[in-house]
């Protein structure tokens, strides 16, 4: 993997904001959810989460998150998503 030099670090910008919003994203191709989250000062944000194995909707609500939030929107099927959430890798389901 290639390595970055710190100048690549500084440029993201990755802020916690709080989960308002979960619904169902049935056009993804796998399993993801739609997460509409608050940012404060920022404004409020979309993203798609695949994270449907690990978290009941109900229970995301409130909870805070990190997410890069200074990437261009990107499509993802009929979605336009925001912002990145990040999560840390695993190959276990709940």
């Amino acid at each position: 993997m290639p390595t970055i030099e710190w100048q690549d670090f500084e440029k993201i910008d990755i802020r916690v904001g709080t989960i308002l919003e979960v619904s169902d994203f049935p056009k993804a191709k796998k399993p993801a959810y739609i997460l509409t989250i608050d940012f404060g000062d920022l404004g409020i944000r979309k993203s798609s989460a695949q994270i449907t194995h690990f978290y009941e909707k109900q229970e995301l609500i409130g909870r805070q998150v990190m997410a890069v939030v200074n990437f261009p929107p990107k499509q993802i099927a009929n979605f336009f998503s925001e912002c990145l959430v990040l999560g840390v890798y695993t190959d276990k389901k709940k």
